[in-house]
């Protein structure tokens, strides 16, 4: 049993069509207020049915440069979470590849 938890809340604001408007999120060992967020991408692994189960948010303000930027620097980061995880030096070198080729063909238009 884990010795220590946090929680972490996501609130959500809707607009009468339930598109998201607001996006709130904190972490309670923080000790921070809850900051706004634009966009939110979170992957959860289920053990259970050996299946990603994804929660994909966006507020309808958010620009579409800066949800390209958004993409980009999470491709990046799990590359860097692929390599903490697994120790994949190469598949993660080869992941932080494509990201290059990403940001030169989708960053650049």
């Amino acid at each position: 049993m884990a010795h220590k938890t946090s929680n972490i809340n996501i609130q959500v604001g809707l607009d009468e069509n339930n598109i998201p408007e607001q996006l709130r999120w904190e972490a309670s060992d923080t000790g921070e207020k809850a900051a706004e967020a634009k966009a939110i991408l979170m992957s959860i692994w289920d053990e259970k049915t050996k299946e990603t189960l994804r929660i994909d948010l966006w507020t309808k303000d958010m620009r579409v440069d800066e949800m390209k930027h958004f993409f980009h620097q999470t491709l990046v980061s799990m590359a860097d979470t692929l390599e903490r995880a697994t120790s994949e030096d190469k598949m993660a070198a080869d992941m932080r590849d494509f990201c290059h080729h990403f940001a030169e063909k989708l960053l650049q238009s």
